[in-house]
């Protein structure tokens, strides 16, 4: 027989850590994170653990489930093979009209390299992560908190209620964090510059009008990383923030992704879809007056606004791809959003999905997100992978949700750290036109992620301040 799922209230906290310390270490445990209170923007946090299967896409593009019930070459149909192993909701269940965002589904993450498998992008950067490709759960459980009414529920049937409970009664103490080297960077300022200059030379040829280019930075650490996220969370909080940690199965290698995007990259839910692409950031003023200078200089900037036009376009026709004819709309464009470290230019894309088109339809034909490609997208792929030394593991990829009722909404992973092997890899990027200055955007690249290593190295002395 098949559970019925019901929507049970429990206790409301102002933010996700008091659940999710508890949940943390059961397998495969995930959290998306609205970052509320403090972050703006952000409403529902989901968190959820023990799903039925996962999912991996290896380096191949092959999707494997660890049950193996699911292998394929093509990995969004795998997925939606996964998806559709939950039983549709009947037309009697509290949760098929909620307004809760996730009722059971697909949770996880969408790394950059599967891109590769979409477009003829060439495979010239080297590994530096052996995480997979994606990997994604199917979870058949969640624990939502909804920020703007003060709610918590937990979506579940009555024997996941009886074992969520007992979890949620178990207290798992956090661990120690440490850093035990400096950041490195993959590229020198001097090597940057003459990538710099290797985009500009593509731009007049008219390769391309836009390249995002990044470099990577990474540090050995040691313990626990839920402390490390909290730290980070701190320093930033976020409306599209995530942690997922797990073991590798072959050598119990610990992996995890630390995400505090700002970003968000497509979310549907009944074929309405909307995009927020961010290009333009200027950092936050020291004082009031300094601040609104920085943020006039950005709202002012036709550099910046060029960029984000670009983008706008380029995510207009991607979406174009699947939405009906004549629906795709720009009702904001180059609004001005104020985060805890930086000003951002965001705009808004919106569509209507074809009917009969599912949402993972939608990620397979904007993946990945334009904003951190650059324009056209294959050829600025192509540049990126001829340019950048390193892949971009789940940097500039996707964390998310489908859920069995079609509702979906993914985040663009920038502000994103991936551990593997004991250390951190943090990437710093940038969208480079015609006129950027090359001193300027290698400064960008580091005023997006200094306060992430900063709030890692000094975190432990915050942590005994407060």
């Amino acid at each position: 027989m098949t559970p019925v799922l019901d929507i049970y209230p429990v206790t409301y906290h102002d933010n996700p850590l008091e659940y999710f310390q508890a949940l943390r270490q059961r397998p495969d445990a995930v959290l998306l994170d609205s970052g509320r209170p403090e972050a703006p923007g952000g409403r529902f946090d989901i968190m959820s653990s023990d799903p039925l299967d996962i999912l991996e896409v290896a380096a191949d593009g092959i999707a494997t489930t660890r049950n193996g019930q699911v292998t394929s070459q093509h990995p969004f149909e795998a997925q939606q093979q996964l998806l559709e192993q939950l039983p549709a909701l009947s037309a009697d269940s509290p949760c098929r009209d909620c307004e809760l965002p996730f009722v059971g589904g697909l949770i996880g993450y969408w790394g950059y390299e599967l891109g590769r498998h979409l477009e003829p992008v060439g495979n010239k950067a080297r590994a530096v992560t052996s995480l997979p490709l994606a990997r994604i759960g199917l979870y058949d459980w969640a624990l939502i908190q909804d920020h703007d009414q003060c709610k918590s529920w937990l979506v579940a049937s009555a024997e996941r209620r009886r074992q969520v409970e007992q979890w949620l009664g178990t207290k798992r103490p956090t661990g120690k964090f440490a850093l035990t080297s400096e950041f490195s960077a993959n590229l020198t300022q001097a090597e940057y510059q003459q990538r710099f200059e290797a985009v500009k030379r593509y731009i007049h040829a008219g390769d391309c009008y836009q390249i995002n280019l990044a470099q990577r930075f990474s540090a050995h650490y040691e313990g626990d990383l839920w402390q490390a996220y909290q730290y980070l969370r701190q320093a930033t909080p976020t409306p599209f923030a995530g942690f997922m940690a797990w073991e590798r199965q072959s050598d119990r290698c610990q992996q995890a992704i630390l995400s505090l995007s700002p970003e968000r990259f497509i979310e549907a839910c009944d074929g309405q879809v909307e995009a927020r692409p961010i290009k333009g950031t200027r950092p936050r003023g020291s004082t009031p007056d300094e601040d609104r200078a920085m943020a006039e200089t950005l709202t002012t900037s036709i550099k910046d606004r060029a960029e984000n036009v670009m983008i706008v376009d380029l995510l207009r026709n991607d979406l174009g791809r699947v939405c009906r004819p004549g629906s795709v709309s720009v009702p904001q464009l180059c609004g001005l959003e104020s985060y805890a470290n930086v000003h951002h230019l965001v705009s808004v894309i919106r569509g209507q999905l074809i009917a009969g088109l599912s949402p993972l339809q939608l990620l397979e034909a904007a993946f990945p997100g334009g904003s951190i490609t650059g324009a056209p997208k294959v050829r600025a792929m192509q540049i990126i992978d001829e340019l950048e030394p390193d892949q971009r593991s789940a940097y500039c990829g996707s964390l998310g949700y489908i859920d069995v009722r079609g509702h979906m909404d993914t985040s663009i992973a920038i502000r994103t750290l991936v551990a593997d092997a004991g250390q951190l890899h943090l990437w710093g990027g940038g969208g480079l036109v015609a006129d950027s200055d090359a001193n300027e955007e290698y400064a960008e690249t580091l005023t997006k992620i200094r306060h992430l290593m900063d709030a890692l190295i000094s975190g432990p002395e915050q942590h005994c301040k407060q």
